[in-house]
């Protein structure tokens, strides 16, 4: 599948490399075409790089993994029209760092940056995922031992199929990719980050995850 994965940071450049080890032809969009980070990561993985709209162009598939406070001006810039019709994988969280550490996490009033996502660009097939985990859980589950857990939400049927198989290919068996059904959910996993955040330090490794057992 020709992917389109957003986002030069650290979870931008692993969700890549996985993609690419798993035999998918993926471009790494920056805001500009000569980004040094994106062709370094590029000429590593033979793969190619190039602005948000060059890269969301040539894709089936778009992955944000920009921060969420710039997501959707990545995604401007990305253009509408070359998300209309795709599956728009949004692994982002919105947080804010102005007031130090821990940072907060911005959200809507009422809602998520996965919403906002789906009223700015309409014709995108936004499905929320991955955000609730450090990017090496994110591409290897094995990582952590248990029946820890992905969520999915999103409010196309299809689309939630076409990413839940792209999360099985990284590893996550089916019984423990959990379906929160439409949009909206995404305004919970968002709002796990604060919790996720101080385990973190309590822990001192970001290299766990949540699992949810019941009867």
């Amino acid at each position: 599948m020709r992917i389109a994965v957003l986002g030069t940071g650290e979870v931008g450049r692993r969700l890549g490399s996985k993609l690419v080890s798993l035999g998918h032809e993926v471009t790494l969009g920056s805001r500009s075409a000569d980004h040094a980070g994106a062709k370094e990561w590029a000429a590593e993985h033979r793969s190619a790089h190039g602005t948000f709209a060059a890269a969301a162009s040539g894709a089936e598939l778009v992955v944000n993994a920009t921060g969420g406070l710039v997501s959707l001006a990545a995604l401007e810039a990305a253009g509408a029209e070359n998300l209309d019709g795709k599956v728009l994988v949004d692994v982002s969280n919105a947080l804010d760092f102005s007031q130090g550490v821990p940072p907060r996490v911005a959200q809507p009033e009422g809602g998520s940056v996965a919403e906002e996502i789906q009223r700015a660009f309409p014709g995108a097939r936004v499905v929320k995922t991955l955000n609730t985990m450090t990017n090496t859980v994110m591409v290897d589950p094995g990582r952590v031992p248990g029946a820890h857990v992905v969520f999915v939400c999103g409010n196309d049927a299809e689309a939630k199929a076409v990413v839940t198989d792209l999360l099985k290919s990284f590893g996550w068996p089916a019984d423990r990719i959990l379906d929160l059904g439409d949009l909206a959910g995404a305004r919970a996993t968002e709002l796990v980050l604060p919790l996720w955040l101080r385990l973190m330090g309590t822990f001192g490794t970001a290299e766990f995850n949540f699992a949810v057992p019941k009867a």
